[in-house]
């Protein structure tokens, strides 16, 4: 069969809805300036979608700097890779000071984060190696775990019995090959918004001896109570022995760092392929990213302001019936039963008659007859975008019960895929 004929035959789960939801369901288009309410499809919207947990992406001082580093520098500084011709001053003095936060001896910046995540693990391993990580893990640790030869093993989400039987199972092959162990668990998991278990994780460290990755994307700059991340929530911060957090959350911009053990960081510069071989992160990124953690360090009152809105959701929901499973992080899931046809009709009427965006999780992510809708709550968001969206699932919630939504169509046409 000719490879473009099979692929096209076969879209995946998600593009099989393509021709009925691009451009409203996949792929919207969000106008305005990033803020608590934006446009969508010609109506203002209250935006639950957008990862600004701090409220940093339009704040005046990283406005500033991001225009600042722009001026300055261009968008092309520096010109290639780092380790080649791409290293400043700046990018040595953020990883410090990314360093210093998280209470590391070294950092080293990652101009994305899905992609050093996977050059992460394919740096640390061998085909010796085991790795003992969480089903529920992000698509970037999956990917890199594609690229490592040797076994892992995988335990349901934060079952610490079945967490401690694959470490048995990997004790047992690593004792035969020579190997290690590597486990790797999220800090906040981003679409249930609960927390990896890292004290279960690391009290079985000593009998184990295993080394401990994790993944603090939804963390980095949100939990804690200086924001350093789930590892200072839980007051493990100098047993996590490779700490990754991205920009693209609480910092809202674009980048990452891996923070460990200063030869552990020059042995990962000199091996990720991922940043050896790719430009490094711009100037403008990088001055940004320096002002983005200033703020982090220096007004806990962004974080104050956040977590005041997402005690507010999170409880309204809660009093109204609503699951919101476990989350405990600003990311918030509410649970409904229904298919896709129900869960299509309803996120209609909710951006269209109501004027509430928010994402939509459906089958393969979610088992089949459960709707998730997911919302994240920010530092910009207000109390009344709080109750108005509260008022809305309840009667939302209604009219899914009702059966209002099992009935007819979606009364829209999807764009046409450019």
């Amino acid at each position: 069969m000719d490879i473009f004929e099979k692929i096209t035959s076969n879209i995946g789960p998600l593009g099989q809805f393509a021709d009925q939801g691009y451009g409203y369901f996949y792929f919207p288009k969000l106008e305005g300036q990033i803020s608590n309410k934006m446009t969508f499809k010609g109506k203002e919207c209250i935006v639950w979608s957008l990862n600004n947990y701090l409220g940093l992406a339009n704040h005046p001082a990283v406005r500033e700097a991001d225009t600042k580093g722009a001026q300055d520098w261009g968008m092309g500084y520096p010109m290639g890779a780092r380790m080649m011709s791409g290293q400043t001053e700046y990018h040595l003095e953020l990883e410090q000071q990314l360093a210093a936060f998280e209470g590391k001896e070294s950092a080293y910046l990652l101009n994305y984060g899905y992609m050093g995540m996977v050059s992460i693990i394919d740096s640390l391993l061998d085909r010796h190696d085991v790795v003992v990580y969480d089903s529920e893990a992000h698509a970037c640790i999956l990917d890199g775990l594609r690229l490592h030869m040797g076994k892992r093993f995988v335990y349901p989400h934060n079952d610490m019995v079945s967490f401690e039987k694959q470490m048995e199972r990997a004790k047992k092959l690593t004792d035969e090959t020579g190997g290690g162990i590597l486990v790797i668990t999220e800090g906040v998991y981003g679409m249930s918004g609960d927390l990896g278990n890292l004290k279960g994780i690391l009290a079985l460290k000593d009998k184990y001896n295993f080394r401990l990755l994790i993944d603090d994307a939804h963390g980095f700059g949100t939990m804690g109570s200086s924001g350093k991340g789930t590892s200072e929530h839980q007051q493990v911060m100098d047993k996590v022995d490779i700490y990754f957090g991205t920009f693209a959350k609480a910092m809202a911009g674009i980048g990452a760092f891996v923070a460990s053990d200063r030869q552990i960081i020059k042995t990962l510069a000199f091996k990720m392929r991922s940043q050896i071989y790719a430009k490094s992160l711009p100037m403008p990124m990088v001055v940004g990213a320096l002002k983005r953690l200033e703020l982090i360090r220096t007004q806990p009152e962004l974080r104050d302001k956040l977590w005041t809105i997402v005690k507010a959701l999170q409880s309204g929901l809660k009093e109204n019936g609503f699951d919101i499973g476990n989350t405990a992080s600003p990311v918030t899931p509410v649970y409904m039963k229904g298919g896709v046809g129900e869960a299509t009709q309803m996120l209609y009427d909710m951006r269209e008659n109501y004027g509430v965006f928010c994402s939509i999780v459906i089958y393969p992510v979610v088992p089949k007859g459960v709707i998730m809708l997911r919302l994240i709550p920010t530092a910009i968001h207000t109390l009344e975008d709080v109750r108005v969206t509260i008022d809305t699932f309840k009667i939302m919630k209604q009219k899914l019960l009702a059966g209002e939504y099992s009935i007819g169509g979606v009364p829209f046409v999807a764009d046409e895929f450019v």
